[in-house]
């Protein structure tokens, strides 16, 4: 009975294409030119070992900077970092997660110039889309198909920073959703702030006076979020002076709180500027790239959520945008952009730091990293 019930669940399985755990599709967002890249690229990342496959091109398109995925897999989006009529590009793949191929379903504009970033909501129902140079966040309806639908709004951002040559006029950077869908993050470095909205997680109906905003230190031009799973904490990077912030978050009275800022520096480094912020899968870690220092800054959460500093990721870096954990926790793939490579750390998940393994792909101006698992 017992072997009949095994054949039975096996083809079961088999059937509905199990997800492989030990192996991941890694997609890559670049800055695309002439002799350069050309779009989106895949490798494949075996976590038992960390090898990442050569990379191939998985869609030609102009500038797909930064990537989200869909909560089922089955889909990617992402911006074309560029300016032109009605904004940049915002494009919907389809994953075939047998082979890891692209396969294009829609693109629109942005309502905005020079989209970098953007995010799919928990649901899978809102795409959230964060316009640089025209300084607006942008909210689209999401299809079945995975195709983007009606775009819902076009939030414009008012104001500027003391910074006269990077906080001249609002400049959105980075956007998030809470946990249960119905608040929406923009990062604005322009301006100092996170913007908070309300959202409706059933109409689309967002609301931008609802919820104070988040006002960071002056002139540290917040550029990414991060959320801690109960929604109660968030850090944020500052780009212009290399720093991460601590906040405690309270999305029902808008009462939000900074309760620490922390250099991401060992010491003063001319020139340097952050870039990504992410928190480890177990919640125990926040990462910030340095550019300038080429590193990656290592915090430990402390039992009370604030930060305490441990240590920096080093190594053949040359200007690390973006960076990512795989989902066992074992590996840290950082994107040089200026090296034009993507490489593999092995990650202590006791101490948060990581050693550079060694292997490296081959990837011109690659900013974005995203994973993906397997089908069998």
């Amino acid at each position: 009975m017992k072997h009949r019930l095994a054949m039975v669940w096996s083809v079961l399985l088999a059937s509905t294409g199990v997800l492989s755990a030990q192996e991941y599709w890694v997609y890559i967002g670049t800055y695309t030119s002439a002799k350069g890249s050309k779009g989106i690229y895949r490798a494949k990342l075996e976590a038992s070992t960390g090898k990442l496959s050569e990379p191939e091109l998985a869609a030609e398109v102009g500038s797909p900077s930064f990537l989200a995925i869909h909560p089922n897999h089955k889909f990617l989006y992402a911006v074309g970092e560029t300016s032109g009529k009605g904004g940049g590009a915002v494009r919907a793949f389809a994953i075939d997660a047998k082979t890891g191929a692209l396969t294009l379903i829609n693109e629109s504009t942005s309502g905005g110039a020079g989209p970098c970033h953007l995010v799919v909501d928990p649901k899978g129902r809102f795409l959230l889309v964060a316009n640089y140079g025209g300084g607006s966040t942008a909210l689209f309806r999401l299809r079945e198909d995975g195709g983007l639908g009606e775009r819902l709004a076009v939030l414009q951002h008012q104001g500027s920073g003391p910074n006269k040559g990077r906080q001249e006029a609002p400049h959105a950077h980075c956007t998030a959703f809470s946990a249960d869908g119905r608040y929406a993050f923009s990062v604005d470095l322009g301006i100092d702030q996170v913007k908070v909205f309300r959202l409706e997680p059933d109409s689309g109906a967002i609301d931008d006076a609802a919820l104070a905003d988040i006002r960071l230190p002056a002139g540290c031009g917040p550029r990414h979020i991060t959320l801690a799973a109960d929604g109660q904490y968030a850090y944020v990077n500052g780009e212009l002076d290399s720093t991460v912030h601590t906040v405690r978050l309270d999305l029902a009275q808008g009462k939000h709180e900074v309760l620490q800022s922390l250099s991401t520096l060992p010491q003063p480094v001319k020139g340097n500027t952050t870039a990504e912020c992410i928190l480890s899968p177990d919640g125990r870690f926040v990462y910030v790239s340095n550019r300038g220092h080429n590193s990656i800054a290592v915090f430990r959460v402390r039992p009370d959520r604030t930060l305490e500093a441990v240590g920096h990721i080093t190594g053949d870096i040359k200007i690390p945008r973006n960076f990512n954990i795989d989902p066992t926790g074992k590996w840290l793939l950082i994107a040089s952009q200026d090296g034009d490579k993507v490489g593999v750390w092995s990650r202590d998940a006791a101490t948060g730091l990581a050693k550079e393994t060694g292997q490296t792909i081959p990837v011109s101006r690659p900013v974005c990293i995203k994973f993906v698992p397997i089908a069998r």
